[in-house]
């Protein structure tokens, strides 16, 4: 068996302001050039939030929409507050490789009452964490895939290899960025792109599920390491595809994803 690579301790290292490095750990599956969409949807959130003025605001809605393949390489992050305020404020950002934008975000980010009413959100079932599984990927899936090595995966029902609805317990193994404390929000986003990975409907290996944006609706941020990933995939007559996945932790519900798939043929 070949050799894996050595992973970085985060999937970014700082290498300047706004500037940070790529690590072997954000690779995609389909490109080994390329990053997964996680991790630098993870680091637009994270930049967005350190932009605010309001530092007692926390995430409500993220979208990001992803511009083209995003190389594995230097990245340079740019954010605009386009909306500040004390219980609101909305922010962009773009991620730019060698100086073209490759990944485009904004963000709604929302004041947390400090006693709120009690909600429905633990009513919402999880499936319990299972016991610690082999580590298995896509079928045919270099062993060496980064982002899913930066991971580690317990599935409650599904697989990688096998189409349908999945629900996956997923544990982010570093930091997002090197040298600070990973964060209920950094997992929830790392892990969020996967949704539709982890539901495919078709083959892979012969169909694609591209998803050119993603938009994650937050209820609150995930406590402890694990973030459950309970995802539905499904595909139009027309070949149009979406991609619905619900994220809780042990306590219950912590937001939702929504996905929109182009399905097409290797």
């Amino acid at each position: 068996m070949a050799s894996l690579t050595p992973l970085e301790d985060a999937f970014y290292l700082p290498a300047g302001d706004g500037v940070f490095d790529a690590t072997h750990a954000t690779q995609s599956p389909w490109d080994p050039a390329a990053q997964h969409g996680g991790p630098p949807s993870a680091l637009l959130a994270r930049c967005m939030g350190d932009a605010l003025p309001e530092q007692s605001l926390r995430l409500g809605r993220l979208t990001v929409d992803f511009l083209g393949p995003i190389p594995l390489a230097r990245c340079e992050v740019d954010v605009t507050v386009t909306r500040p305020g004390r219980r609101i404020s909305r922010t962009e950002a773009t991620l730019q490789v060698d100086g073209k934008p490759v990944v485009s975000a904004s963000a709604w980010f929302i004041a947390a009452a400090s006693q709120p009413p009690t909600g429905g959100w633990q009513e919402y079932g999880v499936l319990p964490l299972p016991d610690k599984q082999e580590q298995n990927y896509f079928t045919g899936m270099n062993p060496d895939w980064g982002y899913g090595r930066a991971i580690e995966w317990r599935f409650a029902s599904g697989s990688f290899s096998d189409p349908g609805d999945a629900v996956v317990w997923a544990r982010p193994r570093i930091s997002l960025i090197a040298g600070r404390e990973l964060t209920g929000q950094d997992r929830a986003v790392i892990v969020a792109d996967s949704a539709n990975g982890i539901s495919n409907e078709l083959p892979i290996g012969k169909w694609l599920f591209i998803p050119p944006t993603i938009t994650y609706t937050s209820l609150r941020q995930p406590s402890g390491e694990w973030v459950m990933l309970d995802a539905k995939t499904t595909i139009a007559p027309d070949g149009g595809g979406l991609t619905h996945a619900v994220l809780g932790d042990a306590d219950g519900m912590c937001g939702t994803v929504a996905q929109p798939l182009l399905v097409t043929e290797v």
